[in-house]
């Protein structure tokens, strides 16, 4: 089957608190929500009618039937997911502030240590990926949380490998998590060593001055010969963008925000859909990058006016309404 995007991560349930200003202590009730932030992008970009494969690492648990049921609905390709009997699906608390914003509080309610590898994600095993499915896609999506344990940083790299063999593009979403990773430490060489091959990387101003010590796009780009583009999202402020000579800032949409949770996914949902309806040639025309990347930036305004990072993402009949608003 004939994909136009893989994403290639994890699929959790985070669990949003439904106290919104309160710290962990005080929280006494969660809803989960589907999410994870490659099967965020795979959810957004089906239901837009992007043709997206998933795969990824699940518990053989009622939490991981679950997520393939949302996977499925939402008509994203999950042949290449993994079952693990010895893993459960993992979950995240997630708290949230008056204005929306949220923090990650950990693997359990009430922040008792867990070991951030013991989950299903974690161990994604490369024998099993899906060589043809891969082989076939236009792009691949990663983020770097796969990087974070052994199994899943070896399939990553071979996914990866594969992927360039076929003369294929890799898509980096930084998304910086320390919590995922049992020896933080170790989290920025190793990101810094697969950047070589992206061929459009996102991040985050936080993540930027983490990761290069600095947000300038024209001093990230002079490390980065491979890629052509950058994406650096900065929430209620909207976006900066640097692909070859065209450079600039636009602006997000003024919305009443509910839940950040997925906002970052959701704007790369935007543009990667307009990306494969245009192809990469659009990306040399200013205006024709403008409106991708304002696409983007619509799809993100509408996900967060709503809870949850999948449940919430809009289909392409409210993007078109909503910009026709502005």
């Amino acid at each position: 089957m004939s994909v136009k995007v893989v994403c290639l991560g994890e699929a959790l349930w985070d669990y949003i608190a439904d106290q919104p200003g309160d710290d962990l202590e005080a929280v006494t009730s969660w809803t989960p929500y589907p999410g994870g932030a490659p099967a965020n992008v795979a959810c957004g970009l089906a239901k837009l009618g992007t043709k997206t494969a998933f795969v990824g690492a699940l518990g053989n648990d009622p939490e991981g039937d679950k997520l393939v049921t949302v996977l499925e609905e939402r008509g994203v390709v999950v042949t290449g997911l993994q079952r693990l009997d010895k893993h459960p699906t993992r979950p995240v608390y997630v708290l949230r502030d008056e204005g929306g914003d949220r923090t990650f509080a950990g693997f359990s309610p009430d922040a008792t240590p867990v070991s951030p590898t013991m989950f299903a994600d974690a161990h994604l095993q490369k024998q099993d990926l899906p060589a043809d499915l891969i082989a076939a896609a236009d792009y691949l999506v990663i983020g770097s949380l796969g990087l974070a344990s052994w199994d899943t940083r070896t399939a990553v790299q071979w996914a990866i490998n594969h992927c360039l063999e076929q003369q294929k593009r890799v898509i980096l979403d930084i998304n910086w998590r320390p919590m995922f990773w049992a020896y933080p430490e170790a989290a920025r060489p190793m990101i810094q060593g697969i950047l070589p091959v992206v061929s459009i990387l996102k991040l985050t101003e936080e993540e930027a001055l983490w990761l290069f010590d600095t947000d300038e796009l024209d001093v990230i780009s002079l490390d980065l010969p491979s890629v052509q583009g950058i994406l650096l999202t900065k929430g209620s402020q909207g976006c900066e963008y640097l692909f070859g000579s065209h450079r600039g800032h636009l602006p997000a949409f003024p919305v009443d925000v509910v839940d950040t949770t997925g906002a970052g996914d959701a704007f790369l949902v935007g543009f990667l859909h307009q990306l494969c309806e245009q192809g990469l040639a659009a990306m040399a025309e200013e205006q024709q990058l403008l409106e991708m990347l304002r696409y983007g930036n619509a799809m993100a305004a509408l996900t967060v006016m709503g809870k949850g990072a999948i449940d919430s993402q809009p289909t392409e009949a409210e993007i078109i309404n909503f910009l026709q608003q502005y």
